[in-house]
């Protein structure tokens, strides 16, 4: 009896630990707990990396950034930055014991210097049109950052005066003569971007473009930065586009200007596509450089080139490679190279040389902000993936094993039953072969049925990589109950550039077809309930979505996200008027074929599908136009549709509490039909 009673006991014990160890689905409020991690910083010595930590504050509705410290080597890591306000972009100076940062604690971004070993931070710029984008000179004591001023102000005092008129002014009208007039989420308004030089010692900042109505830099994708500050401090180089036509070309060059003043000069002007973020060699001699070769297309190929400062050559560095270069980083040699690029969904390192230009995979999985270690011995970067948000890692070459330095998340994500992203392959159109990831649900029982979701990307040309996210996190909708499948269809990147450009003037066509495959597949596995199969997208996924609604009738439940519905409206509202020229061809007026065959809104007939359609005010990329008319169709035409309309948020959710919203809706409605 003794002997039961002893067993039961240890059966009991063993069972309370399990519970108390038993892994639960994550939540939003779990997802809004996450840290997040960005913008890692070696110093110079090598021994230290700042980096970004995020934490959001629900209740208050933002995101506090601020910045820490922590050994190369691992350990405890320290807050540098405290208070009110946002604190990001850490940049050492050359003697490693400041850094620079743009912090807006006072209410406004300017820039800001901090010892690292303790003491008061000291603010550097007081402009009232702001500051943002610090970087500090390698050896020298000048720092670069942006401010949009107007280019008519010949100092601070005239735009902080306008600046004073327009908010007292009961007219808030604005007279337009020109494309670009707004961009991505807001208008312009008279200002432009410039480059400012400053001394870390103080003093006045100088316009390095001064009177100039042209952005200077230019942001362009695939640019984490459109300029760069020479070593010694005595040269910028920055991208812009001076072509008068800055909303239909993509035709950015690379210019050069004296810090201490006078005319840019033209270093790329043989090139028609775009040259952007530019990166000076340790040494001077070179700068590295993205570029692309055709004007007018945003997703030609990005290559990796340099420009010798001494013999005015430019060699390409990338010969060859079919991918395209992301981020990139100098080794200390002047030679070597780092970079990322998207491949089958992930974004591995790789190398290549100045002296010898071949690529060279150095590391795989999902990477970002690369830094190379002082001397060369290996590099610091951000890693992630469907189960793992960021972390900095640190790897040692040439064979070392990436070692986890910040453990932000480790104990919060231990609570959590996060499945692993599978890779899947399927047949589809024109005889290629597809990826996508798949994710099962917590608690996964092959045994069971569970309702299967698509999940549709943006781009087109984008991919779904094995990658943590937070406003399209494939784990809170496996949490729901759903099996996940993310699809790369044709017009993904990762998979070479004809793969890419396969999408062009085809958006309905082949991936289409990929899609429909992939859900044949994710419909044939014996877990997935074929009877309750939803959709959901953003962006081109809500293209999709609303291409989808007008075609088939095999889903139960859609999500059309930012979707564009009307192709010749959708024209006239957008502001990059490149990319619809390149997708279909020409404007719609000169060849409407293409606009026509592959609007949604030409089958809204079709449509019987229930579906949500979720729209920003602010998002003048997809605007709102496209929503309001694809809601106002399904709600005439007798079909179940919801609008999420807000106010408040352009082509992404980025406010917490909206953010919550928006998982809330999305996911109901979701459950309301496939549950």
């Amino acid at each position: 009896m003794k002997s039961i009673i002893r067993l039961g006991l240890i059966l009991g014990v063993l069972a309370a630990s399990n519970v108390a160890h038993a892994k639960r689905p994550i939540t939003f409020e779990d997802l809004a707990k996450i840290q997040r991690i960005s913008e890692s910083q070696v110093s110079p010595d090598g021994r230290w990396i700042a980096y970004v930590q995020g934490t959001v504050d629900l209740e208050a509705n933002k995101t506090a950034r601020h910045i820490w410290l922590i050994p190369t080597e691992g350990g405890e890591p320290r807050q540098l930055t405290r208070g009110e306000g946002s604190h990001t972009r850490p940049r050492w100076c050359p003697h490693g014991r400041e850094l620079a940062f743009i912090s807006t604690r006072d209410g406004k971004s300017q820039v800001w210097v901090i010892p690292v070993n303790g003491g008061e931070a000291r603010q550097l710029t007081s402009l009232s049109t702001e500051a943002e984008g610090v970087v500090w000179a390698k050896n020298s004591d000048n720092l670069l950052f942006t401010s949009k001023v107007f280019p008519d102000c010949a100092d601070d005092e005239c735009s902080a005066k306008r600046l004073e008129e327009r908010a007292k002014s009961k007219v808030k009208a604005q007279i337009i003569d020109e494309l670009l007039f707004r961009h991505w989420d807001e208008y312009r308004d008279g200002r432009y971007t410039h480059l400012f030089l400053v001394s870390a010692q103080g003093g006045k900042p100088r316009d390095l473009t001064p009177g100039v109505a042209v952005d200077s830099p230019t942001w362009f994708l695939g640019a984490p930065d459109g300029y760069a500050i020479s070593p010694d401090g005595t040269e910028v180089c920055f991208t812009s586009n001076r072509t008068g036509r800055a909303a239909w070309s993509t035709n950015n060059d690379l210019y050069l200007v004296p810090a201490a003043g006078g005319e840019a000069r033209n270093i790329t002007k043989d090139n028609l596509g775009s040259d952007a973020a530019p990166q000076y060699s340790p040494d001077g001699r070179y700068i590295a450089y993205t570029s692309q070769a055709r004007d007018g297309y945003e997703s030609d190929l990005l290559r990796l080139r340099v420009y010798d400062r001494q013999t005015g050559q430019v060699k390409e560095l990338t010969p060859g490679f079919d991918q395209w270069v992301d981020s990139f980083m100098w080794a200390p040699d002047s030679d070597t190279i780092y970079f990322t690029a998207p491949e089958r969904g992930q974004e591995p390192v790789f190398q290549t040389r100045v002296s010898a230009p071949k690529v060279e995979k150095v590391l795989g999985g999902s990477n970002s902000d690369l830094q190379v270690i002082p001397g060369g011995r290996g590099f610091v970067c951000t890693r992630s993936s469907l189960t793992q948000p960021a972390e900095v890692y640190r790897l040692l070459l040439p064979n070392g094993v990436p070692m986890q330095v910040t453990h932000a998340n480790d104990a919060l994500l231990a609570e959590f039953d996060l499945n692993p992203a599978e890779s899947v392959t399927t047949k589809g159109a024109l005889g290629a072969q597809i990826h996508s990831l798949l994710v099962k649900p917590p608690g996964f029982d092959p045994n069971k049925k569970y309702p299967g979701l698509m999940l549709i990307h943006g781009g087109p040309q984008g991919a779904w990589d094995d990658v943590w996210g937070y406003r399209w996190n494939a784990q809170m909708f496996a949490a729901h109950g759903y099996v996940v499948l993310m699809t790369n269809f044709h017009g993904s990147t990762g998979y070479g550039q004809k793969f890419v450009e396969q999408i062009s003037g085809d958006w309905g066509g082949a991936c289409y077809e990929d899609l429909l495959a992939a859900t044949d597949y994710l419909e044939s596995l014996p877990y997935v309930d074929k009877t309750r199969m939803g959709a959901a997208g953003a962006s081109f996924g809500g293209f999709m979505i609303n291409w989808i609604a007008g075609h088939t009738n095999r889903f139960k439940a859609l999500v059309s996200h930012d979707g564009v519905y009307d192709n010749r409206s959708m024209y006239g509202e957008t502001e990059e008027l490149w990319f619809p020229e390149w997708e279909f061809k020409a404007p719609p007026w000169e060849k409407p074929e293409l606009h026509e065959k592959w609007s949604p809104s030409n089958f809204v007939q079709n449509i019987k599908t229930p579906m949500l359609v979720v729209e920003g005010e602010l998002d003048y990329r997809v605007p709102v136009g496209q929503a309001f008319q694809l809601f106002t169709a399904l709600q005439r035409r007798g079909v179940p549709s919801r609008l999420l309309y807000f106010p408040d948020e352009g082509h992404w959710v980025n406010k917490p509490q909206n953010s919550r919203l928006w998982y809330k809706t999305v996911l109901g409605w979701l459950d309301k039909y496939l549950k």
